[in-house]
């Protein structure tokens, strides 16, 4: 009988051993001995007869844990034990030697064959007797290891850690460091106060071992819906720091801005070869082919191996041909043959993105690490195309919102403080770094649009290629000077004299009759406009076209900001006003549907085009530039007085001859030509005291506008005064 019940369950032992082997990381064969589990984990009926003794003791993948679930125990590592004897067992299990495994105790532990150390490879301890054996583990493995409830967090010198190529490669295998396995999220960590540290973590956000028992089962991947495209997210997918593949819902804004450019880009010329270098889930381009078609060359990239599996998984879920190589090509075709239409190629590369951007050419290249992209910007100007686009997202919002200034100094080369304009500050910090890389590669820049938001700050550029663009690039590089005291700001003049004091440049009189250094310098800072608006038209009418409808206010204010123009007296709604766009030199056709009926490549023309090269290009008329940086309204509030509202008092300074326009940086702020000055006489004119309740909005007093200006400027003095600090 007793043998019998061995042949019943020595199947199901070999299966269960085959899925611990699958599921809990192991070496080579020569190198390690994975244990089976104990058949006391399954569920035995009341009407089965009992196993024999030899193998009820037959310990599991972990034989202390036979009172956790199932799952748990095919989750759990070897190293991870209750008692040394139980790790003692695992040498006799590896060998296969299961009566020996039965009847080991304190007794018999001299009387065993050599055994090999179930937690070190044979390169790195040989076979042995068995008290050697038990001193070894003790040793080595026992007396270093990390308690938690009542377990053991064996040290492990298997290779379950991915090494990183060495110079040496026949000596990777000799060289792999031990490491521990975590009990609660599998985890290797190599030193054991490190380990100790990351325990507390769990300990300290309640991820006890219940907790780790009830969630052992990997939960199934979120399949989430954006622009009619789907994309499979990990979990955490929304914490960068416990996923491979970050997906942030919040930056969809991002996503569809620049779509809209590649959309715009695509009617100039196609196909378009594009890029995007850190794809995660790869929801970026993935939009891109579905929805323009053959219109772009797509190329995800991501240096995880876990994002690029997953991307491969998005491209087929959405019906795309991943082409990588020939053999998945046609494996990707086989799939596509059972019933699913292709809808377009993408090209999935698991690369360095600074290495691809060396590599190989494009049209079109998008940049969105998490954190700076200053270390991949020499690497996108290196081989980007001709009238080609770059954008640039940076997420590193502390540096550049000044709440980091010595990140921003070291990551840009800016001095910069907190403003009122922080946002446009930052953006131009941004184009600024571009515009360095660019030259650096003899190639200059336009800036389509620039966009700061909460989350990011968002930057795209025409690329223009020749040494004569690099140096007007470059020229657009200056200082900014900035009142302490009033705020009031100005771009550093261009001159070969050094000036006495620079700081009289500024409109304001804060330096003759405020005491000390009055203001600063930040930068150096790009002082070129910061958007294109036929481009941005164009975008607008693609936003349209594909029914992005959550874009297009944010793309009417930016044409609003980019012609400084009140939006009450000018509205966009239609293409009618994309006729003729003259951009970089390049005269571009348009019809009402916004396609390109002209279009001049480098070095090649089409009949009855209208072409200017840059040597007879008329230069840019300073004045129909937007005003560089805003007046927060509330900043700039007088006390007592009832400010007029935003609408109204952008019709008062458009009526008193100034260009004015809201902005997208600031919900308060008001971009003008207008000093600081006139701004704050026009904002004390048109406002009213607090003790009327408002009932009213017009002149405070029928004083001429000097007066007004006067008791702006004491009122402002007595206020810096009483209240001895550096701002108000």
């Amino acid at each position: 009988m007793e043998n019998m019940a061995e042949e019943e369950l020595l199947p199901q032992e070999k299966e269960e051993a085959e899925v611990a082997q699958v599921q809990v990381p192991t070496p080579a064969p020569d190198s390690a001995r994975v244990p089976a589990p104990a058949p006391d984990s399954a569920p035995t009926p009341a009407s089965a007869p009992a196993p024999a003794p030899a193998l009820a003791q037959a310990p599991a993948l972990s034989p202390s844990l036979a009172s956790a679930p199932d799952e748990a125990e095919s989750k759990r590592h070897i190293s991870i034990q209750r008692q040394l004897a139980d790790l003692e067992k695992l040498a006799f299990v590896a060998e296969g030697d299961f009566d020996s495994a039965s009847s080991l105790n304190s007794d018999h532990l001299d009387a065993g064959n050599k055994q090999s150390c179930p937690l070190c490879p044979k390169e790195k301890f040989r076979a042995c007797n068995s008290h050697k054996l038990r001193r070894h583990l003790q040793n080595l493995h026992w007396k270093v290891s990390v308690e938690f409830e009542g377990y053991r967090m064996c040290i492990c010198h298997l290779p379950c850690r991915p090494v990183k190529p060495n110079i040496i490669g026949e000596q990777i295998s000799s060289k792999l460091g031990a490491h521990y396995h975590c009990i609660i999220c599998s985890a290797t960590i190599t030193r054991r106060t490190d380990m100790l540290g990351h325990v507390r973590r769990h300990v300290n956000k309640g991820e006890t071992k219940s907790r780790y028992i009830a969630a052992s089962a990997k939960p199934p991947n979120e399949i989430l819906k954006e622009a009619d495209t789907d994309v499979q997210v990990c979990p955490n997918y929304s914490v960068p720091q416990k996923t491979d593949s970050y997906f942030n819902p919040k930056m969809k804004l991002n996503r569809q801005l620049i779509f809209c450019t590649l959309a715009a880009l695509a009617e100039e010329r196609k196909p378009l070869e594009c890029l995007d270098a850190f794809g995660a889930t790869g929801i970026m381009g993935l939009q891109w082919a579905k929805h323009l078609g053959s219109a772009v060359k797509v190329t995800i990239n991501d240096l995880n191996e876990n994002s690029v599996t997953l991307i491969q998984e998005n491209c087929h879920l959405n019906k795309l041909k991943v082409v990588v190589d020939s053999k998945e090509k046609e494996e990707s075709d086989a799939i596509l043959e059972e019933g699913e239409e292709n809808l377009g190629n993408i090209k999935v590369t698991k690369m360095d993105a600074n290495v691809l951007m060396h590599l190989r050419s494009f049209d079109f290249i998008h940049l969105d690490p998490f954190g700076t992209s200053v270390n991949y910007l020499d690497s996108a100007f290196r081989n980007i195309r001709n009238l080609g686009i770059v954008s640039v997202t940076s997420t590193d919002i502390s540096s550049l919102y000044a709440k980091a200034q010595h990140v921003a100094r070291r990551h840009y080369g800016c001095n910069i403080v907190r403003t009122e304009y922080y946002k446009e500050l930052a953006a131009r910090i941004v184009v600024a770094a571009v515009a360095r890389a660019a030259a650096r590669c003899n190639k200059g820049i336009e800036v389509l649009f620039a966009v700061a938001l909460e989350h990011f700050v968002l930057v795209v550029v025409r690329v223009l290629r020749g040494p004569t663009s690099a140096d007007e690039t470059a020229k657009k590089i200056q200082y900014l000077i900035h009142c302490q005291w009033c705020e009031e700001r100005i771009f550093q003049k261009d001159g070969n004299m050094v000036e006495e004091n620079p700081y009289r440049q500024l409109p304001c009189n804060c330096h003759g009759s405020m005491p000390g250094k009055t203001a600063i310098e930040l930068g150096p800072l790009w002082s070129s406009s910061l958007f294109n608006t036929g481009f941005l038209k164009r975008m607008l009418f693609e936003s349209f076209h594909h029914g992005l409808d959550d874009i297009q206010t944010l793309i009417k204010t930016l044409i609003f900001e980019s012609e400084c123009t009140p939006q009450s007296q000018f509205s966009v709604h239609a293409p009618s006003n994309l006729n003729k766009q003259e951009e970089y030199g390049v005269f571009i056709k348009t019809t009402d549907d916004t396609t390109t009926d002209n279009y001049i490549a480098q070095g090649k023309r089409k009949g009855n085009e209208t072409i200017t090269t840059s040597a007879k290009r008329p230069k840019t008329d300073v004045s129909s530039e937007h005003p560089p940086f805003y007046y927060n309204i509330h900043r700039h509030s007088i006390k007592g007085m009832n400010m007029p509202k935003l609408k109204k008092f952008l019709c008062y300074l458009s009526q008193a001859g100034f260009r004015v326009s809201r902005t997208h940086f600031d919900p308060m702020g008001v971009r003008t030509d207008a000093p600081l000055m006139q701004f704050k006489s026009i904002l004390l004119k048109y406002s009213t005291p607090t003790y009327t309740g408002g009932q009213s909005e017009g002149h405070v007093q029928s004083a001429s506008e000097d007066t007004v200006a006067d008791r702006v400027e004491m009122s402002v003095n007595d206020k810096a005064e009483a209240s001895s600090c550096r701002r108000w």
